[in-house]
């Protein structure tokens, strides 16, 4: 078994880094998410899906 450790050592250290980084783009698109923000920028004029994501917001308006 240590071994084995040895001869991936390089490929466990890869994947614990990329899993890292997964965990923390996840973690900041969480934490945006309950603070109100979203990578939308509001502009929906030109928005395919203008009337998929704001919806809620355009009803109550009217």
């Amino acid at each position: 078994m240590l071994e084995w450790l040895k001869e991936n050592l390089l490929t466990i250290v890869i994947l614990l880094v990329l899993a890292a980084a997964v965990f923390a783009i996840v973690f900041s698109m969480i934490r945006s998410k309950r603070k109100g923000r979203t990578s939308c920028g509001g502009g929906c004029a030109h928005c395919p899906m203008a009337g998929k994501c704001h919806s809620q917001a355009v009803q109550k308006k009217q």
